[in-house]
């Protein structure tokens, strides 16, 4: 009897156990839903405990590392309802993402142009770096900033 080499293949690759891809995390998603909760919601804590990792590092030269010293550095300013945070655009691309936001400290103040970068690794964000530009009364362009 004469085998053919392709259903001898085609067989053996049916018959084997697929094999199990890990599947990535969504960082679209998970960006998303932390800004939600972090900016709109200002649950500072439960997105920090959710979505950062515990030895998170921080360029900020003003919060030391770690999750729980930036939700200790945090939590008061979000919880000021004063404070107004509004997220402008999230872009996400691989494991990198960056959220923009207009914070205003004060009401009536123009407030700031806040740009939030974060870098994941399985599904937690573990580096954050920030640049904060304030809203000029006068603009050289006609541009907006938002």
């Amino acid at each position: 009897m004469k085998v053919w080499p392709a259903l001898v293949l085609g067989a053996a690759m049916i018959a084997a156990p697929a094999m199990a891809k890990p599947v990535d995390p969504d960082n679209r998603a998970i960006i998303r839903d932390f800004a939600r909760l972090f900016y709109t919601e200002r649950k500072v804590k439960q997105a920090f405990e959710t979505y950062v990792a515990p030895d998170y590092v921080q360029h900020n030269p003003g919060i030391a590392d770690g999750r729980d010293a930036a939700v200790a550095a945090l939590a008061t300013m979000f919880a000021d309802p004063a404070k107004h945070f509004t997220v402008e655009q999230i872009l996400v691309d691989g494991d990198m993402a960056v959220i923009h936001i207009h914070a205003i400290p004060t009401p009536g103040s123009r407030g700031a142009s806040v740009f939030d970068m974060y870098r994941m690794r399985d599904g937690k964000i573990v580096e954050h770096w920030d640049a904060i530009q304030l809203v000029p009364e006068k603009a050289a362009n006609s541009h907006p900033m938002f």
